[in-house]
This record gives structure tokens, sequence and C-alpha cells, in this order.
């Protein structure tokens, strides 16, 4: 059988995409949505930022929602914990149109699908910087169903960030599973190998690659689709599919 849990990365590994594309058409409707409530485009946006760098630094003493929200907090002189209902809202209601600055590919869909097949247990290691709400909505964007996954990372139930190697650590002890029953997919030679500090297994999807400190993918398992399906199938000796 192909390797016993397979986790994958989301944002461009199950669904493909130009992170800084993405992020600024992200940003822009939340931007949109929460101006009534009094939030200047360009102080929400580098209070976002500074949010997402203390779930970054998260030492697991909290969740990444509670270092995000005490970190956002702190930035404003008035309570901004009370517009945290428009914030969900919005997560729930208008995300959604985010879609346009993603792509599709049906390799991601059959991958997963071949591999529920062959009976393994699925992750969906994303870095849980972002609602399970989000999360769901662009495990579907992907064509896929949150229910495809035995477990998936949140900003809610997660401790620790990638490229922290605790965060595979605690999802690994979640879940109970050996580090040497998994493999991580990913597209972020940072983050996703990362994985390998907890004793993981990684591959390098290489459609949307992010290899901002120019690592050698020669050194690593890579490529695209095909390459993962055929590189998983001889790490388990071609058994399984």
């Amino acid at each position: 059988m192909i390797s016993n849990t397979v986790m994958f990365d989301l944002d461009g590994t199950l669904l493909p995409m130009d992170q800084d594309v993405f992020t600024g058409v992200y940003f822009g409707y939340l931007a949109e949505a929460v101006a009534p409530l009094g939030y200047a485009r360009e102080e929400l946006i580098q209070a976002v930022w500074k949010g997402v760098r203390a779930m970054v630094a998260n030492d697991g003493t909290r969740t990444n929602e509670e270092a995000f929200w005490d970190c956002f907090a702190s930035l404003f002189e008035r309570d901004v914990r009370q517009d945290i209902p428009r914030f969900d809202q919005f997560y729930r209601e208008e995300f959604g149109r985010a879609k346009k600055a993603t792509g599709f590919d049906p390799g991601a869909a059959e991958t997963v699908a071949m591999l529920k097949d062959a009976g393994c247990r699925l992750i969906l290691a994303t870095n849980p910087i972002f609602p399970a709400v989000a999360t769901e909505q662009r495990i579907r964007w992907a064509g896929l169903d949150p229910d495809d996954f035995d477990y998936m990372t949140t900003y809610e139930n997660s401790h620790y960030s990638k490229p922290n190697p605790l965060y595979y650590t605690e999802l690994l002890n979640k879940c109970g599973i050996s580090p040497r029953e998994a493999v991580m997919i990913g597209n972020d030679t940072v983050e996703d190998l990362a994985a390998l500090r907890a004793g993981m297994r990684v591959f390098i999807l290489t459609d949307c690659l992010i290899n901002t400190r120019k690592i050698a993918l020669e050194d690593y398992p890579h490529g695209s689709w095909p390459e993962l399906m055929k590189w998983l199938k001889q790490e388990e000796g071609n058994e399984g599919l």
C-alpha cells in the first residue's frame, strides 16, 4: 500500500494560485467589508499581517486564533473584538469572491481520489492561519470536499504554524501518527520541507513552487502530479495502486 498517511498543503498545492495575487484580492474584499466599521484599508492590512506574524511565532501556549486576535486587538485603541462577528460573516458570505484569484488542476482531485481508494489516511496540512470556514471553502475551490480529509488544520485547532516543525509534531500527535508513516506534499520549500525536521518524508510539488531561499530541488523528491504518484508508488514498492 502507498504510505499510510499523506498530508497535503492547500494553497499552491491542491489549489493552484499565485500567493501574492490571491492575497491582494482577498485583502481587498476584506477591507471593503469592514470599512463601515472604521477600518482604513492600509491600517487593516498592516494589522492583519502583524496578526499573521503572531501566529507564525506562536509558541504553543495558545491557539493561533487567540494569537491572532490578541495581536490584532492590541493595535487599536478601541475594542475591536466586538467586530469579530463581522469578520466571521465575511468569511462565511463574502470570502468566496476571492476564488477568482485561484486556479484549478484536476490532477489534485484525481490524486486524492486514488489515494483514498488505496486506503490512505488523508490530512489537510495547510498553514493554520485561516478560520475553518475559509479553509473549507478553499478545499471546495480545488474540486474537493472537506470530508475527503480525516483532519485539517485551522487557526482554531492549532498552536503552531509553518515553518515551525512543532506544527507537524503537533499534527502527528493529534492524529496518532508516527512520522515514519507519513508523507508531506507541499509547494513551499521553507514551510513544507520543515516536515523533514519532524521525521517525515516530503515531496515538493513544483506547479506553483515557492522557493524563496533558492533551495536545490534536486536534493529532494519533486515534480508535478504525475511525478508525485510515481514517487509514492516507488516509495512503497509499487504496491497499492
